[in-house]
């Protein structure tokens, strides 16, 4: 049993964030971003979880757009997280 609080937080919020992820709306939608969180989360910092929540408000069709290159990213969103998020949408299709 893990007995370090941290741990169990980050444990219980990576849980509560790849949940989000597959539970967008559209199914396209929970497809791209739950696999990449199945895929990522679990190694992600606190900040970087914390851009990957912020990314989580997007509304759908916006997010879509903006994973597509048919729409810049909101200025809030991290740069690199959309870059990372865009090369896994990238290898999957592949």
């Amino acid at each position: 049993m893990n007995d370090n609080p941290s741990s169990n937080a980050h444990e219980i919020r990576v849980k509560r964030l790849r949940f989000r992820a597959w539970h967008r709306g559209i199914r396209e939608m929970d497809i791209l971003i739950g696999g990449f969180a199945d895929a990522h989360l679990a190694d992600m910092s606190k900040t970087e979880l914390d851009a990957f929540e912020l990314l989580l408000s997007v509304p759908d069709q916006e997010m879509y757009a903006i994973l597509t290159r048919d729409a810049a990213p909101w200025p809030e969103l991290d740069a690199t997280l959309i870059e990372r998020l865009r090369g896994f949408i990238r290898d999957r299709a592949g």
